[in-house]
């Protein structure tokens, strides 16, 4: 059997079944109290049935008050557990495990949300027309960066004592420790900023702060661009230096992606005019990593095909992440390990406003989704209009339920 269906061990000796795990996508599945909700709960109940060695759940916010959507999940250290116990038994089905991605968005909060908009700096989404969605940051103080630390690690424990087996610290995608990393945005004179060195702070302390409140059996990953894909941005050659620092913390893994809301390379968008392949966006990058460090790495972004998995692997990348492919056929590795030909029509959106585009395609993946939690079958032929049109409204909708919780 190919290498896809191989075990991996990771370095503190705890294993999963195959090279293939269901990455991370924004899923607003939260019932009214920002919990798992039974949607949400059968939805991995599919995908550990389905054959991946790994789920990695979408965000988990560490903090309420600081919501990348008003249907994310929310775990805290008061939290109730026993809808993230259901949601852990649910992943770990069919000797399947599962990691929960723990996140705080920084200053990518809409403004309708309301809420703390921090960020190491003032400096405010640019996404266009469209930028005055988006509430204006404020600059951190050493205490709020310290709760945020703090916020972390209780997370993390929280997870653990709910059943889950590791946790991945959202690093990417223009969250708030991506904000740190940025030169960008990071525009910061103390411990916090400047150098690299001290911009890759809050990560460091974050997962020191997450070892020191965990068993060593917990799994702990940290999500990191390989690229922010914008001029004078992140870029790969800090990502290697980040990687080295990681190493130096006997992590478990390391997931490369790339972009951020302004530059969703995540989708194959780029604002500094690099073309990337249809397929395995950031495997160049990922490639050049693994062979420069002990830290298992995986890479996600754009792997829908079976030939496309197996290159990854044969190109030294340890861990094949599936986002949209598994989210249009749950059952993929299954269909994989049995040989069978899978075609899957990824979403074709070419409108020219990117940031349109980008709301476009995150709409047509979460409406399946909820089809799949639902119990039906998802579908490639959704209207990517009409469906940006419903998740509009099914926004507003969830805002004004948010907004009533935190009345309360």
């Amino acid at each position: 059997m190919t290498l896809v269906f191989n075990a991996f061990t990771f370095p503190n000796s705890t294993s999963i079944k195959n090279r293939l795990v269901k990455a991370s996508m924004e899923e607003n599945m939260s019932d009214g109290d920002l919990l798992p909700s039974r949607e949400l709960i059968n939805l991995y109940g599919q995908w550990a049935k389905g054959g991946a060695g790994l789920l990695l759940t979408g965000n988990v916010m560490i903090d309420k008050e600081a919501m990348t959507g008003p249907g994310g999940v929310v775990l805290d250290k008061n939290s109730d557990l026993e809808q993230f116990k259901l949601w852990a038994k649910a992943a770990k089905q069919n000797q399947c495990k599962v990691w929960m991605q723990i996140s705080h968005p920084g200053r990518q909060v809409y403004r309708k949300m309301g809420g703390k908009v921090f960020s190491p700096s003032d400096v405010a989404l640019d996404m266009g027309k469209l930028s005055d969605l988006f509430g204006q940051p404020t600059p951190m103080t050493d205490e709020q960066i310290e709760d945020v630390i703090a916020r972390f690690a209780d997370t993390a424990k929280q997870a653990e004592l709910a059943g889950f087996d590791g946790v991945e610290v959202h690093a990417a995608h223009g969250y708030l420790i991506a904000q740190f990393l940025s030169p960008l945005v990071n525009k910061r004179d103390d411990k916090w900023g400047g150098t690299l060195e001290n911009r890759a702070r809050l990560l460091t302390e974050v997962i020191k702060a997450i070892k020191s409140n965990v068993s060593e059996t917990f799994n702990i990953a940290v999500k990191l661009n390989s690229a922010d894909f914008q001029r004078g941005g992140f870029d790969e050659n800090d990502a290697l230096s980040v990687v080295k620092s990681l190493e130096a913390l006997n992590i478990d893994m390391i997931e490369l992606s790339g972009g951020s809301y302004e530059a969703p390379a995540m989708q194959g968008v780029t604002a500094d005019g690099r073309t990337l392949k249809r397929e395995a966006y950031f495997l160049s990058f990922a490639e050049t990593i693994a062979k420069s460090t002990t830290v298992p790495i995986m890479t996600t972004g754009g792997i829908y095909k079976f030939a496309t998995a197996k290159t990854v692997l044969a190109q030294g990348v340890d861990l094949v992440g599936i986002a949209t492919g598994l989210a249009l056929q749950p059952d993929l590795p299954n269909r994989w390990q049995l040989g069978k030909s899978v075609e899957i029509a990824i979403p074709k959106v070419t409108w020219k406003n990117k940031t349109l585009r980008g709301l476009a395609i995150m709409a047509v993946v979460k409406r399946n989704l909820r089809r799949v939690g639902a119990g039906k079958a998802a579908s490639a032929k959704l209207s990517p209009l009409f469906t940006l049109i419903l998740d509009q409204i099914r926004t507003a909708k969830l805002t004004k339920r948010y907004q009533k919780l935190m009345s309360r």
